[in-house]
């Protein structure tokens, strides 16, 4: 390998593999020390001195000065040091440029190896480096291939894996396609580092909505727990310390734009968003969104509810296989015991409510007792003679009444038909007049 030849892979290896020059000097030194050792019997303690800019290097012995020298290759005589500079002294250290001016094919080979390995190590660090401080975040990547175990993501400089357990049951995975993932995992391998990346991981709810949402990014609102089921449906709850901002709105966005984008992002999985409230009650009620809720009965040492709701709205609140309930829990950290209102009645832990007697109650009670006692009889009623007298009085009055009125009727009618017999009478004459003219 020329100095040339070595100055030019520097270079590139400093653009294209981002391998910063510090690291690639003390990977040659490391690799020209090796060589030269291996290929030369002459001084064990070396060093490389190497001068990026004009591509050129100097293998450096390092001696100790003594009087007596017994092994040439570790010690150098005093008088030997003092020809070079009148400043050594006993057990100072001599350095001497001991430079081969060929290394051979066998060590040129054995320098440009270790290179590549230590550049290879260095790579890996810087690498592991970058992805490490990614873990728990968002990154964007290219669909490589696709195998039985996993989908394998291209993330520029290196590869992340999705394994099986970590995919959404609702998505497909098409070669060159780009997707967004989950970092969930970076390890560090003899192969480099290892990127295990999530597609169902509740913290890709969670960053997308950083994403999607200002208010969440810059810290106004705040995203207090996130509970998914990946494909079907997710909770998230959401809270703001400023009064003037509705945080569930500010998730939604104009005409549900902002949450229909992360819709759209995760295949169509449905997306609840509720309020955040620190009283368990208020907390529990709006995680069961969208179903009503009646009472909250809270147990603060088993951290555990019992919710009471709408017998119609039994079934919305369990949700399809008990998935709003579920979603609900996890949310919430609370243990939640559904109940219809009917139920709960008769475990008497929801009160009947008093309902005040009307008259119209009173009059459909009394009713009631007349059916059930079964009254055939007319009630038996007790009249005074008196009372006998006055009731055939009124009776022989309205009788005669009656009479009068139709003797009435009976001479109207008579002398109607007698105007009407003297008006045909005229009409007659008139005629017979008017003939005769």
């Amino acid at each position: 390998m020329s100095s040339n030849e070595l100055l030019l892979a520097t270079e590139y290896l400093e653009k294209e593999k981002k391998i910063p020059r510090e690291v690639l000097i003390d990977a040659i030194e490391a690799a020209l020390i090796t060589a030269y050792k291996k290929n030369y019997e002459a001084a064990r303690n070396v060093r490389v001195e190497l001068n990026m800019d004009e591509g050129t290097f100097h293998v450096i012995a390092r001696k100790e000065v003594v009087d007596d020298v017994f092994d040439d290759r570790e010690e150098v005589d005093i008088s030997t040091a003092l020809e070079k500079n009148p400043a050594y002294e006993i057990g100072d250290i001599y350095e001497e440029d001991v430079t081969p001016k060929d290394f051979g094919r066998v060590g040129a080979q054995a320098a440009k190896q270790a290179v590549m390995q230590r550049l290879r190590d260095a790579e890996r660090e810087i690498l592991y480096d970058e992805f490490i401080d990614k873990e728990e975040d968002i990154v964007t990547g290219i669909i490589d291939r696709v195998d039985h175990r996993y989908v394998y993501v291209n993330l520029g400089r290196t590869e992340a894996v999705l394994s099986e357990a970590e995919r959404s049951p609702n998505e497909s995975y098409i070669p060159n396609e780009r997707i967004k993932v989950y970092v969930n995992k970076v390890e560090q391998t003899t192969k480099g580092p290892q990127i295990y990346v999530s597609r169902s991981h509740p913290g890709l709810l969670k960053r997308l909505f950083e994403q999607e949402v200002p208010e969440i990014y810059d810290g106004t609102v705040v995203i207090k727990s996130v509970a998914r089921e990946a494909g079907d449906r997710s909770k998230i709850s959401v809270y703001s310390d400023n009064p003037d901002i509705d945080a569930v709105g500010a998730c939604v966005g104009s005409k549900g734009v902002r949450v229909e984008a992360i819709v759209e992002e995760l295949g169509g999985e449905k997306i609840d968003i509720v309020q955040w409230n620190e009283d368990p009650k208020v907390f529990v009620k709006n995680a069961l969104s969208p179903s009503q809720v009646l009472e909250v009965i809270v147990d603060e040492a088993n951290q555990s509810t019992t919710v009471i709701v709408p017998d119609y709205q039994l079934s919305l609140a369990i949700g399809k296989r008990g998935q709003n309930a579920r979603l609900a829990a996890k949310l919430t950290g609370w243990k939640i015991d559904i109940k219809s209102e009917s139920d709960a009645r008769e475990a008497g832990i929801y009160p009947v409510p008093e309902v005040e007697e009307t008259d119209d109650e009173v009059t459909e009670d009394l009713t009631e007792e007349v059916v059930v006692g079964q009254v055939d009889e007319e009630p038996e009623v007790d009249v005074e003679a008196e009372e006998v007298s006055e009731i055939e009085d009124f009776e022989e009055s309205e009788e005669a009444a009656v009479e009068e009125l139709e003797d009435e009727e009976t001479a109207s009618e008579i002398e109607e038909a007698a105007e009407e017999e003297a008006i045909e009478e005229t009409f007659e004459k008139d005629s017979k007049k008017d003939v005769e003219e």
